[in-house]
């Protein structure tokens, strides 16, 4: 019942009237069960109805232990239309109680790899905010059926273990918590609230355009479920390979801790001949998150970059790359990385 509800002595009524819907009450509760951050959060809202619907969670959850989070719609100005959403997006925010910003991705925009670029582009523009209110966690609306389209996308891209499994409840990037609080929620349950709290959500067009990949990837998954790969089946397949990976990750920390050490003085980072007598996957994932650490890049290089560095380190034919902001370069027998200058 809605008196059982840990916040339910605290919330205005206009957001406790709202929880008296049964189904809103459970899909509530379950988002209540799972969603733990650690101090205040940034909420992306771009209009659509799995974000509108966590704009509505999160602010009812506010309310339990006295939360501030900041909300902002993100207006990429790819279509004419894009800015009248913002404003309609943040009024009817404003109909229960969420203060919104609009922050509006400016210059010039691409033709090719948008939504790539796009996604990039949301980040940088959250990640400010980030800073400048000092807050660790931005809260996403990716649901379970973003993340069996992403699992497809990376394959499609030839991503490995680590990359296939990596879209999960809490990630870091930059030392920015990523949440997905509703990664055990279908489209549906979104779907539901946004249309019996606001009445209202934005159906981007670019969701039905199959020059896109990932359209492309959401079609096909219909496909799947046709002759028998259910969610319920994909979620193991997934859950066995995150069990898999998070062997790997063990000795991967171990590689890096054991066989790596910082030479304070000359600001180095010297790898040990151990460090590269490990399996492949192992030495891979710990040169890759050793040059993210030191170049301090957004994004971390890609595979391809690696197995060439690492080639030319078992061959003995390095003497000195750049790759991803670090200086990678070998004196004597010894491999040494550094930040670019």
């Amino acid at each position: 019942s809605l008196k059982n509800l840990s916040v339910a002595t605290k919330i205005p009524s206009k957001l406790k009237n709202k929880l008296l819907n049964k189904r809103i009450n459970q899909i509530y509760k379950k988002f209540e069960s799972s969603f733990k951050p650690k101090g205040n959060y940034i909420v992306a809202v771009s209009g659509g109805a799995d974000s509108l619907a966590l704009a509505f969670l999160t602010k009812v959850y506010s309310y339990r232990d006295n939360y501030k989070p900041q909300y902002f719609i993100i207006d990429h100005k790819l279509r004419a239309e894009s800015s009248l959403e913002a404003l309609k997006v943040k009024k009817i925010l404003k109909s229960i109680n969420i203060n919104s910003h609009i922050l509006v991705w400016k210059g010039k925009k691409p033709s090719n790899n948008i939504q790539s670029i796009a996604r990039k582009k949301r980040y940088d523009l959250l990640f400010a905010k980030c800073k400048e209110f000092k807050i660790d966690n931005i809260v996403l609306g990716h649901h379970i059926d973003d993340m069996f389209e992403n699992f497809f996308l990376r394959m499609v891209r030839g991503s490995g273990l680590k990359g296939l499994v990596s879209f999960g409840e809490k990630t870091e990037i930059k030392n920015i918590n990523i949440l997905r609080p509703l990664l055990k929620f279908h489209k549906s349950e979104l779907v539901f609230i946004s249309e019996n709290i606001f009445n209202f959500y934005v159906d981007d067009p670019s969701n039905y355009n199959t020059k896109f990949t990932r359209i492309k990837i959401r079609n096909l998954l219909g496909q799947f479920q046709e002759i028998g790969l259910d969610n319920r089946k994909f979620l193991l397949t997934l859950e066995n390979l995150k069990k898999s990976n998070e062997a790997i990750k063990f000795y991967t920390e171990k590689n890096k801790k054991k066989n790596s050490y910082m030479n304070s003085k000359k600001k180095e980072l010297i790898l040990k001949d151990d460090f590269f007598d490990n399996s492949y996957e192992v030495v891979f994932r710990s040169l890759s998150d050793l040059i993210h650490m030191i170049g301090g890049k957004y994004n971390s290089v890609r595979g391809k970059k690696i197995d060439n560095i690492l080639e030319k380190i078992e061959k003995k034919t390095l003497t000195k790359e750049t790759l991803g902001g670090c200086v990678i370069k070998r004196v004597n027998q010894t491999v040494i990385l550094r930040k670019e200058n």
